[in-house]
């Protein structure tokens, strides 16, 4: 995955506006921008390590985020989904790829169809938390990822521990991402359907007898 780092250049309030960070642009749009371009980064990443891999100029090494069949949705829809039913800002998705290139500081480490969306997932109940003002349960955020409690509580933890807790982004570094994400719009149009078999399952949240019953917690709850 591309690095990016700190930009000295002041960021336009519009680039915010373009990528649905802002309170009115999420009103106007029921998906921010700001999904459909951190997708396809992630997807043409994906598609760029996996001909790697194949063609064995890198190793892969398997991690607890990594699973045995690739699952149904595409990262696009997968990430919008998590939008959706989380209700967390969208800003969340903007800290969560800056954690998940901290995550992927460790060697060996690739994006991959297997890993990317339990990454996702782990990523941004982790920017979550840590940015905005409640939250849901653990419990809640695996059945919006389609795994158990159990697989989100240790999700959390070891994505947590791979970044070694370093969770704190300066503002110039976020202004930085927001601007490359801008720039690159251009350089990103991929999307492709991603391959068969799921997570666990992906369970229908709308449906959910439980989703009534769940409240949105305060600082600290998981």
């Amino acid at each position: 995955m591309k690095s990016m780092t700190p930009d000295t250049e002041v960021v336009n309030p519009e680039v915010y506006l373009a990528l649905g960070l802002s309170i009115s642009s999420k009103r106007a749009a029921e998906f921010p921008r700001v999904l459909t371009l951190l997708s396809s980064i992630l997807e043409a990443t994906v598609q760029k390590n996996e001909k790697k891999l194949d063609s064995l100029e890198i190793k892969e090494f398997v991690t607890l985020f990594d699973g045995v069949r690739v699952p149904t949705l595409s990262i696009k829809r997968y990430m919008e989904r998590i939008f959706k039913y989380s209700k967390c800002s969208p800003s969340c998705f903007v800290l969560a790829y800056i954690y998940i290139e901290r995550f992927l500081q460790q060697p060996n480490i690739c994006l991959t169809s297997l890993n990317v969306h339990r990454l996702l997932i782990a990523s941004v109940v982790v920017a979550a938390k840590f940015i905005d003002d409640a939250f849901f349960s653990n419990a809640y955020y695996a059945k919006v990822g389609g795994i158990s409690t159990l697989e989100m509580n240790r999700l959390e933890i070891n994505f947590l521990f791979s970044v070694d807790f370093r969770l704190q982004v300066t503002v110039g570094t976020f202004e930085a991402y927001c601007l490359r994400l801008e720039k690159e719009n251009t350089g990103y149009q991929v999307e492709r359907p991603i391959k068969t078999c799921g997570l666990n399952e992906w369970s229908n949240i709308e449906d959910s007898k439980c989703q009534s019953a769940v409240q949105r917690c305060s600082c600290g709850t998981v």
